[in-house]
This record gives C-alpha cells, structure tokens and sequence, in this order.
C-alpha cells in the first residue's frame, strides 16, 4: 500500500517503523532506554513487552560494553552487571529471535561501535535486520567512517543510524547530521554524562530553543536528564519527543516488575495527583 502526496509517495508497507512511529504520533514521543541483560540476564524481551504495553512510543536496547565512557554510574553499573550476567551479542540475538511476535513498535539498539566491529559490522547488521531493529545509535561512530565506510551497509539492511548532537555540536556540524540522518536525530540535553537529573536548566532551554530555530528536517529526541511527566513535557516544547534512560534503569534496579513498569511509563505521560 502507498500514500500519494503530490510528488511524494510514501510506501507504507515497506516504511521504517521509526518512521511510522512519527507519521502516527505527531508529537510526545517517549522512547525508553534499557541495558540488555539487566537486572538478570533473560529479561530483555519481557521488559521490551513491558514498555510498549505501558505506552512506550519506541524503545532502545542498551549494548552492555566494559568501558562505557558517555555513560553516567547508573547505566554504567547495569552494563556491569548485564555483562556479569552472561550477556553478549550473540544471546541478544537469540533473546530477540522472537521480538517482532511481542513488540511492534520501533526498537533500535545503542552501544559503542568496538563490539560491533569485533562481530563483524555486516554480520550485526544482518542480524539485526532478521530479528526485527530498525536502527543503531553508535555514539562513538564518526560521522567521517559512517560516510565512507557503513552507510551503505546500514541502507542494504533497511536501518537508520541515529547521531547525536550536544550543546557544543557548532550548527554547521548540526545540518550536516541533519543531510546525513534518517528517522530522528537525538539531542543530547548537556555535556555530562548519562543521568537523571532534577529539572531542564535556562542553559538547556536556550540550546533547545538554538536547534529548534535551524528548522531541521529530521526529527529531534532530547534526552539525558529526563527522568519524569514534568521533565518530559518540558523536552516536548522543544523536540518532538524524549529519551528516558538512567531513571527507568534505577526502577528496573528497585522493581523490574510488569506492573511497576507500566506505571512508571505512564507516570512520564500523565501529571500525577
């Protein structure tokens, strides 16, 4: 089936599910960040299932790595003990053989590009295409080798790398991830490290308030630092939606139950009492 606007045809059938994630929803994503493995080591596709069953709009699976530089102590303590765990990349494919039985909306996976390489980025891409990812976020993939050297993979495999931009990404850098990027871009809401903090600073309102002027084509998920309803309306001013990740690692540390889950997911949306 394909949509016709004017010069445009969109062909639904075939259409990213990040994609289609965006067409349905116009604005107020929730995309949910977990580490794979974590809190034990079988519970990927369950708290997959969780999430979307709590409203999750897209969900990113964390790629456990030994020495996660851009990540704050919480995520940095649940790759630890995915990895202790047993986790790698071959028992995530399997865990996720079954995914697109479970879970329908987009899910891409996040890490750091050594574990990739050491499995052969082919062969991951591949892998990923057979149990159903829709994209990669690979911090520390330059832009330069994801020019040159694995764009064409990425599109042989129908999946979208998503880049990063911070508040010291200059604006030419900016529309330049902006020509290279399918899907969304995510901006990074400061500097520091992965973690949840207790508010939006001004500082991280002008920055929003400087990208959103660009008027780029993609759309923008802020994340770092959102971690509940107040922080994530507050992101929703200025992006088209949000990334939760420390906050929602911390609940799965206290109770990774089903219930406790979704009602968490649905507390980021809804104004508690």
């Amino acid at each position: 089936m394909s949509v016709d606007y004017g010069l445009l045809t969109i062909d639904l059938k075939n259409m990213n599910r990040i994609d289609q994630a965006f067409t349905d929803k116009k604005d107020h994503l929730l995309n949910v960040y977990f580490t794979a493995g974590y809190p034990n080591l079988n519970d990927t596709l369950t708290i997959a299932k969780n999430l979307q069953e709590g409203g999750a709009d897209l969900i990113e699976i964390g790629l456990p790595f030994s020495d996660p530089v851009a990540d704050g102590p919480t995520i940095q303590e649940s790759s630890t003990k995915a990895l202790q765990n047993g986790m790698n990349l071959k028992l995530l494919f399997e865990q996720l053989k079954d995914l697109r039985k479970e879970v329908n909306v987009p899910v891409l996976l996040m890490g750091y590009i050594n574990p990739v390489l050491q499995y052969g980025f082919e062969a991951f891409c591949a892998k990923c295409q057979e149990v159903g990812i829709d994209g990669l976020i690979l911090p520390d993939l330059p832009m330069y080798e994801y020019e040159e050297l694995y764009k064409d993979v990425l599109e042989k495999y129908g999946l979208y790398n998503v880049f990063l931009i911070t508040p010291q990404t200059s604006e030419e850098r900016i529309r330049k991830i902006d020509e290279l990027s399918k899907g969304f871009i995510y901006m990074v809401s400061s500097a520091s490290t992965t973690g949840a903090k207790t508010g939006i600073s001004a500082n991280q309102v002008a920055y929003f308030e400087r990208v959103k002027a660009i008027h780029l084509k993609n759309k923008l998920l802020i994340g770092f630092g959102i971690s509940n309803h107040e922080t994530f309306t507050k992101a929703c001013e200025y992006a088209d939606g949000a990334i939760v990740g420390s906050a929602f690692i911390k609940l799965l540390a206290d109770d990774p139950s089903s219930e406790n889950i979704k009602q968490y997911i649905q507390s980021l949306k809804t104004p508690q009492s």
